[in-house]
């Protein structure tokens, strides 16, 4: 089992619906951020450089697959956002294009260690830590202790009231079980899971969702990235998010041009401008509070102080290999799924 630390790698210091159509004289990009962010990247990098941009918003599992599907021949230029390692597992199945933005000398130490164990395929856009959140209204109507670790979701009076995303659509999910794993040991965590899934009414498509509802008070908890709480707990929802007394894992959300591309010189600016000072506010600008990878891009406010969170020394180059997530996906469908 990894020791935790601060973070990792220097990051203790910093912290879309169908398949998308091919269209003439465009950029054709698979978006994995939250809907809002999707929207304000799209209309800002067409302004910036009068590129057409054809963008769809789906879960980082999803394009994973829509990628692999239309290998020979690819629709999609540009995979941006979502959790770094699907698109690790993407590099590793010759799926995606090298490239080195010269933006890359800009961003911070966590980023560039990314960039390198991708081989150069992939570069790190944002970082952000996985915890759970629970409505402060309905914990204090029906009467419930706060919870502030990961075992105490297992306890009786969660009964029904939480809701995780699917780690085989929701690259959320997927962090999130390879937190446990690496925090608890492999048997342990999927006896865990196992306890937790007693609780779990619901495991949504999107890593975001869980969340969602529980800031509309459609779930008592909901287990998600923390920036993905406070950005709902900026709006007004009665949100109170938590990081897990025992540890947790963190993303780094990414970038990647996809192999075989039919706008190679489009999708390469289009890298640029998401690497960029300018390209990395439109998340703050969209409400969104992950931390920016570019040292001379402003942290949103509200963004969480990942600093001072205790964090497992997250090993990306294993929970990103397509055989150990195969593996991992396939016991948690048979032993944790399949008792639904």
């Amino acid at each position: 089992m990894r020791a935790t630390t601060a973070i990792g790698a220097g990051i203790a210091f910093w912290l879309c619906g169908a398949s998308i159509g091919l269209t003439a004289g465009s950029l054709n990009v698979l978006c994995g951020t939250d809907e809002a962010w999707c929207a304000a990247m799209e209309s800002a990098f067409e302004t910036r450089s009068g590129i057409a941009v054809s963008m769809v918003r789906k879960s980082t599992g999803e394009i994973l697959d829509e990628v692999r599907a239309q290998k020979a021949h690819p629709l999609v230029d540009v995979w941006w956002g979502g959790t770094g390692d699907t698109h690790l597992q993407a590099a590793s199945e010759g799926l995606l294009e090298a490239y080195e933005s010269a933006r890359e000398a800009d961003v911070l130490p966590w980023a560039q260690n990314f960039f390198d164990l991708s081989g150069g395929y992939s570069a790190g856009i944002y970082a952000g830590a996985l915890g759970f959140a629970y409505n402060a209204d309905l914990l204090r109507q029906e009467n419930k202790p706060a919870p502030a670790c990961w075992k105490d979701l297992t306890k009786d009076a969660y009964r029904q009231e939480i809701k995780v995303a699917n780690p085989n659509s929701s690259g959320t999910a997927y962090t999130a079980l390879a937190t446990l794993v690496q925090l608890f040991g492999e048997d342990e965590a999927f006896r865990y899971l196992g306890e937790l899934n007693r609780n779990v009414s619901e495991y949504t498509t999107t890593g975001a969702a869980p969340v969602k509802a529980a800031a509309r008070g459609e779930t008592l908890i909901g287990i998600s990235f923390m920036h993905d709480a406070v950005t709902q707990k900026e709006a007004g929802f009665p949100l109170v998010i938590v990081a897990p007394c025992e540890g947790t894992g963190y993303e780094i959300g990414a970038v990647s041009i996809v192999k075989g591309a039919r706008n190679p010189g489009e999708a390469r600016a289009f890298v640029d401008f998401a690497l960029s000072p300018e390209g990395q506010a439109t998340g703050a600008a969209a409400g969104q509070n992950q931390v920016p990878s570019n040292a001379k891009a402003r942290l949103p406010l509200a963004a969480p102080d990942i600093s001072m969170i205790k964090m497992v020394d997250y090993d990306f180059a294993t929970y990103g290999s397509p055989q150990e997530r195969r593996r991992l996906l396939k016991r948690f469908d048979s032993e944790i799924l399949a008792t639904q």
